[in-house]
């Protein structure tokens, strides 16, 4: 039987203007309706000497948290990758207009039970 590989998530999403990118060990489609559920956020090592400020300021974010649940609308991406990268946050390139939400599941036309 052959060793299985550690395999790790690339997450980005959307969180207030800004792009995060985390890396987690597990990512699924979780018990709440409409969130991906982000489990085992991993970092670089602290051991190194030269400490990257972006990596540094999303861990203080995420510092304590133990799960987290992202709206399905705020992710752009996830990766199953074989490799840590450097978590970070950078700006949102484009324009400054922020599209207004909408529901991701509207009623079915003529079904006059939900409103």
């Amino acid at each position: 039987m052959p060793a299985a590989t550690s395999h790790i998530f690339k997450i980005l999403f959307v969180n207030q203007g800004k792009v995060y990118e985390v890396y987690a060990r597990n990512v699924s489609h979780g018990s709440l309706f409409g969130f991906i559920e982000v489990e085992g956020i991993v970092f670089g090592e602290r051991g190194t000497v030269v400490l990257d400020p972006a990596e540094e300021r999303i861990k203080t974010e995420f510092e304590g948290v133990s799960r987290s649940y992202l709206p399905l609308h705020s992710v752009l991406r996830i990766d199953e990758v074989k490799k840590q990268g450097t978590a970070k946050i950078t700006s949102l390139e484009g324009g400054n207009v922020t599209p207004f939400p909408v529901p991701m599941y509207s009623n079915p036309a003529g079904d006059p039970s939900r409103k």
